[in-house]
């Protein structure tokens, strides 16, 4: 079994458990991004763990037909070397190129795993740049899914536009609820007290499309009116089109609006701060971020956004909000300050969420038995 991702830290976040679900059902795993030095920490974790990291040139945001290139022959001579019985590729470049790599190379088993179409795929009809990318890349999915014997998405919305775009046949798909949370490593955890302050979190890379700009916009509006309401953001910059201008996050870090926490390696002490959790997101998979903070106990503002709009029951265990609207996400959390009493009951409604549809053990057996695999 191959395993095809973009950064060496995914294997152990997004697809640790799945490793070890393999590795503990007798697989051989290997696994490959871009970064994967046996020697790193990723790569130790790993080796400690039974699985083989192999490290190939890949460039997760870059635009580079040469280096692209580069990424595809590396794959194709890793496939032919390792000759494994399945590869599994997620995120957009190893799934454009791993998937016809994995097939030239005689892999007898294929899956892509689409977990997020981010900023490709996120409307922004002023941006002929954007336009452009996102034509490419769907030409570029067209072809290397027809490669695939399986297709797996994290929600409905994913699905139904690359069915209507021509990208892939419904037969060869299905949805799976996102990566999964491990409720043992993010246990139910009290709320902190209410000291007359209510401190609000997001968890993202610093890109645009994950709603920083509308997040720290409600923060400025909040605080207007609700001095005490503190707000909080966690993430690590980011060479996506979309990133954040240093200049803006120094300027809000100036003017108090937000407190930067910078890219922490465990993010629960954060969750256990906060009252609420909040991603304004314009489009996910199924949010990692979110799932972490539901199991934690947690309410969540979101957006009415494929992938968002799973994670939350409206009214039961967190609110959505119109995407790219920083007023009706500060009405949200305006409602929230003025009745903190209900904190507790959406909180727990969220563990119970991540109970029912996002524990990692459930997710885990689904996707292996669409992959063909013995859960």
């Amino acid at each position: 079994m191959l395993i095809v991702g973009g950064v060496a830290a995914s294997l152990l976040t997004f697809r640790g458990d799945f490793i070890q679900a393999l590795l503990a059902g007798g697989a051989a795993v290997h696994a490959a991004t871009s970064d994967l030095l046996p020697e790193s920490a990723v790569g130790q974790t790993l080796l400690r763990w039974g699985a083989v990291p192999h490290a190939v040139p890949l460039a997760r945001t870059g635009q580079n037909p040469a280096r692209d290139v580069q990424t595809a022959l590396a794959l194709y001579r890793l496939c032919r070397r390792l000759r494994p019985s399945h590869v599994l590729a997620y995120t957009v470049k190893p799934v454009i190129y791993g998937m016809p790599a994995a097939r030239l190379a005689g892999a007898s088993r294929t899956t892509a795993l689409i977990t997020g179409l981010g900023y490709a795929f996120t409307p922004d009809h002023h941006s002929p740049r954007q336009r452009f990318v996102g034509a490419v890349v769907q030409t570029l999915y067209r072809g290397a899914l027809r490669a695939v014997d399986r297709v797996v998405f994290q929600n409905p919305d994913d699905l139904e536009l690359f069915v209507s775009l021509g990208l892939v046949d419904r037969a060869r798909s299905r949805v799976i609820g996102g990566s999964g949370i491990n409720l043992t490593s993010f246990p139910l955890t009290p709320l902190p007290p209410l000291d007359g302050e209510l401190h609000f979190l997001l968890i993202g890379r610093l890109i645009a499309h994950k709603g920083i700009y509308e997040f720290v916009e409600a923060a400025r509006r909040v605080r207007a009116r609700e001095p005490r309401a503190r707000f909080h953001l966690v993430g690590m910059h980011d060479e996506n089109p979309s990133a954040i201008a240093p200049a803006d996050l120094e300027r809000w870090i100036a003017e108090g609006v937000v407190t930067y926490h910078g890219a922490l390696s465990d993010v629960r002490p954060m969750i256990a701060r906060a009252h609420v959790y909040v991603l304004p997101s314009y489009r996910e998979g199924v949010p990692r971020t979110v799932l972490e903070a539901m199991a934690m106990g947690r309410p969540i503002l979101t957006t009415d956004a494929p992938g968002c709009r799973q994670t939350v029951e409206e009214g039961k265990n967190g609110y959505l909000v119109p995407v790219r609207d920083a007023g009706a996400l500060a009405e949200a959390m305006l409602r929230l300050i003025a009745a903190p009493e209900q904190l507790a009951r959406l909180g727990a409604a969220s563990r119970k969420r991540a109970e029912q549809l996002y524990d990692v053990k459930q997710v885990n057996r689904c996707l292996m038995s669409y992959m063909g695999l013995e859960p």
